[in-house]
């Protein structure tokens, strides 16, 4: 049974004890990510989950490294738009120990000068390897795009000017100035003890309450952005206004994106690679933020053939729209929401994931024959009602990159 504690000065602690396991895996999710920095700080938040791993006021990173090593556990962190996590996963035995180290990282981080001037560079680094990857180049460029002079189409990585004009000492006080009690929930899954929580609590009354202002809001604009890049393929990436955050629609959205294009029995699989062999690879995707949203669907093909595959493309949408998923597809895509969810939560990190993402961005989480029950009662009409929603071609945006054709053309197209 899934349990929730506020503490007095507004840190949450959410836990799911699992007998069956012999591990435990624990995270610590702070409601600060990319969207929430100024512009001169672009990139603070990833470079904060960097900075936390160079060592702590009491170890180095080698020490901190060797401990963990030492219990055989695992540690890392990753940043978002609109959050950072910090996580840990141990046998049961060595939870205290796992905790003790992740709080070490998490709340008494060293901050060094020198440690920051070898981290910008790996970041910058970081930045190149991304700007060398198409399909993640024409993901950012959409972004971009679509929200545009906002802080939300802005790389999460940052840029070379805002990580130069960065210093060790302003990155040690922007994590302290926010990364505050009332964004922060401690998620932990699997085989612990009342000892575990008690250590979780001690560590967070070290914080002072205080406020969490909101994010500057974000708007969807519809928009076309080409790039030119010395490659073989295309890399196609369409967007339209998806759904913001919403927990009771959650379940239609991901069924309607496994029947349009999530694997190989999808609609868009099936016409535009295997019945018709225009692309290598089709997909469609959503991402939800608080306030906005993008759907969309992203192709990898030749130049010769992308004229093709996007009238293709938009066929099976548009006839998505009008028609919907027919019995068959709504039980399949169904089954595999089920099964993916179901066979996560057999994994305590993933459900230790699940449950500090559902109470950051919600407030709370729901047991899982609730989410079963829900994906059980998706309906073809919740379905239909969320596609025509979305997929408005008068509101279409397209991130080309590779060897793009002009803008005209692409717009005459879609």
């Amino acid at each position: 049974m899934i349990q929730m504690k506020m503490l007095p000065n507004g840190a949450r602690i959410v836990h799911e004890y699992m007998e069956h396991v012999r591990s435990a895996a624990v995270g610590f999710w702070v409601g600060h990510g990319s969207r929430h920095e100024p512009a001169e700080m672009g990139g603070a938040s990833h470079a904060i989950e960097h900075m936390v791993f160079k060592g702590s006021e009491t170890h180095s990173a080698a020490e901190l490294a060797a401990m963990m090593d030492a219990i055989g556990g695992q540690v890392n962190a990753y940043t978002t738009k609109e959050s950072t996590c910090f996580y840990a996963h141990a046998l049961d035995t060595h939870l205290p120990e796992a905790i003790g180290l992740l709080g070490d990282l998490f709340f008494s981080p060293r901050f060094h000068e020198e440690d920051w001037e070898l981290e910008r560079g790996v970041i910058i680094e970081e930045i190149a390897m991304y700007e060398d990857t198409p399909e993640e180049l024409v993901y950012q460029n959409l972004y971009a795009s679509v929200y545009p002079g906002m802080k939300l189409g802005e790389s999460v990585l940052g840029t070379r000017p805002t990580l130069e004009g960065m210093t060790a000492a302003k990155l040690k006080e922007y994590k302290k100035r926010n990364y505050r009690p009332c964004d922060i929930v401690v998620a932990l899954a699997g085989h612990y003890s009342p000892g575990d929580l008690e250590q979780l609590e001690g560590l967070l009354n070290r914080l002072e309450a205080s406020e969490c202002p909101p994010a500057a809001p974000a708007f969807y604009a519809p928009a076309f952005t080409l790039c030119e890049k010395k490659i073989e393929q295309n890399h196609l990436c369409l967007g339209f206004p998806g759904l913001p955050q919403d927990r009771e629609r959650i379940q239609a959205y991901r069924v309607l994106t496994a029947i349009l294009g999530s694997g190989m029995s999808s609609r868009l699989f099936r016409t535009v690679r295997e019945e018709k062999g225009l692309c290598y690879s089709v997909y469609s995707y959503v991402v939800e933020h608080q306030d906005t949203g993008v759907a969309g669907v992203y192709l990898a093909l030749s130049r010769d053939s992308e004229g093709q595959a996007l009238e293709l493309t938009k066929k099976v949408v548009e006839e998505f729209v009008q028609d919907g998923p027919t019995d068959a597809e709504l039980t399949r895509a169904k089954e595999q929401r089920k099964a993916n969810i179901l066979m996560s939560e057999e994994s305590t990190t993933h459900r230790s994931s699940g449950l500090g993402n559902a109470v950051l961005t919600f407030g709370s989480a729901r047991e899982i024959d609730d989410v079963i029950a829900r994906v059980d009662a998706v309906t073809k009409d919740d379905v239909m009602e969320i596609a025509a929603r979305v997929f408005d071609f008068g509101q279409v945006s397209l991130s080309v990159v590779g060897k793009p054709q002009t803008e005209a053309a692409y717009r005459e197209l879609l």
